[in-house]
């Protein structure tokens, strides 16, 4: 007895004398071909069509048993106590897969994404010379802001919202008024590629980092160049600021501290034995869980012994994050589970968690006062590029070297 129908039967039969006779069966094979009575048309059309159907089945019993893993993965963290709080929590909100919504618009690699800081909007940034917009929400593309002539490096909002302003190879950094999506000045200064821009708290100034080593600081409204911070022995990848400190990274394998208004450092790190790709600066909100981290179960919530930052963490090529009190210079923990270089970095606005993106293709989230990987996903399909979070914790967005963008929603 068999559930096969007749013809289901003949395919059957057909594959099977094809199989055999291609191992060099011959008399196995014109003996079943005669018992069954299958002509030659019907064995050739049924050429190879076992061994498709057997690869087939191996593929699927792989996926089940991946498919069995992530159900696995879900239900236990169902039954977490922390992810029940999470539902009405937005400080314990973080990302997880799937994506939400995937993004193909760019032509090159992504270098940078952000969210604005009001509206439903992210953009990214790439090596083919463009920045686009899109709404999170819905993942729909929205406009392309073109002006850069080569690679733009870096992309960052004022706190209102109001002004973008971008970096890039070509040796400019622009301003763009969002609501207008044009580019409304052109500031000129460094010698070679621009690779990080970002607005002081106040809006007032542009700090930027460049491979001819330097990091300057621009008044937005003049385009003047005020300042000009050289230490750097390399090409400095990436400076950010939080009040009047200013902490930048380099090819030269150290962080640095500086003052706003000083023209020398006041701290050169040298943790890590890599590249230094990125710096983040800490929310306020982090300060609890830094301390923490650091104290332990001696944490006092009133001690007057309590670290008060501003705080920041680093990522490398050496596949480690460091995570620094900029107050002192002191290195509070090291951060390791990255098989690649570490591209990028974000904390979140609540302060609870650090999340990181490499080269290894994943992004990682860190509970910042337990020293832990929380949560791990693979998220493209090459390097991860690009990371930000959206400012009341819904959304991640991240970019690669695959020239996509994902979205995923936070719970």
């Amino acid at each position: 007895m068999t559930s096969l129908s007749a013809k289901q039967q003949s395919e059957a039969n057909s594959a099977i004398i094809d199989y055999l006779t291609r191992l060099g069966y011959t008399d196995c094979a014109q003996s079943l071909q005669a018992a069954c009575g299958v002509d030659d048309a019907a064995v050739s059309a049924a050429s190879q069509v076992l061994e498709r159907k057997w690869l087939g089945v191996i593929r699927l019993q792989r996926k089940v048993l991946e498919l069995e893993e992530m159900l696995k993965s879900a239900q236990q963290e169902l039954k977490s106590p922390q992810l029940k709080q999470a539902v009405g929590d937005s400080s314990l909100w973080i990302p997880r897969p799937p994506a939400a919504f995937e993004g193909k618009s760019h032509r090159l690699p992504i270098t940078a994404v952000t969210f604005h800081p009001v509206f439903t909007f992210a953009l990214s940034a790439s090596e083919d010379a463009t920045i686009k917009v899109w709404d999170y929400e819905t993942g729909e593309y929205e406009v392309t802001l073109k002006g850069h002539t080569k690679a733009v490096n870096d992309i960052s909002f004022d706190a209102g919202g109001h002004q973008l302003v971008s970096c890039s190879a070509d040796l400019t950094i622009k301003l763009w008024s969002f609501e207008k999506k044009v580019c409304v000045k052109t500031i000129q200064g460094h010698e070679h590629n621009i690779s990080s821009v970002c607005f002081d708290e106040g809006g007032a100034h542009i700090i930027s980092a460049s491979r001819d080593k330097t990091i300057r600081l621009f008044e937005v409204a003049t385009g003047l160049c005020t300042r000009v911070l050289s230490g750097h022995t390399e090409w400095v990848r990436c400076a950010r600021i939080a009040g009047t400190t200013i902490v930048s990274c380099s090819n030269d394998q150290t962080v640095r501290v500086w003052d706003s208004g000083k023209d020398d450092a006041r701290f050169t790190l040298t943790n890590h034995d890599h590249v230094v790709e990125c710096v983040a600066f800490a929310p306020p909100e982090a300060t609890e869980s830094i301390n923490k981290m650091v104290f332990g179960q001696q944490y006092n919530p009133s001690g007057t012994a309590n670290l008060k930052g501003p705080f920041f963490a680093s990522g490398s090529r050496d596949r480690s994050i460091c995570i620094f009190d900029a107050s002192t210079g002191q290195c509070l923990a090291t951060l390791v589970g990255h098989d690649n270089w570490v591209r990028g970095l974000t904390w979140h606005p609540k302060g609870k968690y650090l999340i990181s993106c490499a080269d290894d293709k994943s992004i990682r989230v860190w509970d910042v006062a337990e020293k832990r990987q929380a949560k791990a996903f693979e998220a493209h399909s090459h390097f991860v590029s690009a990371i930000a979070i959206q400012p009341k914790c819904r959304s991640v967005i991240s970019g690669s070297v695959d020239n996509s963008v994902k979205f995923w929603n936070c719970s």
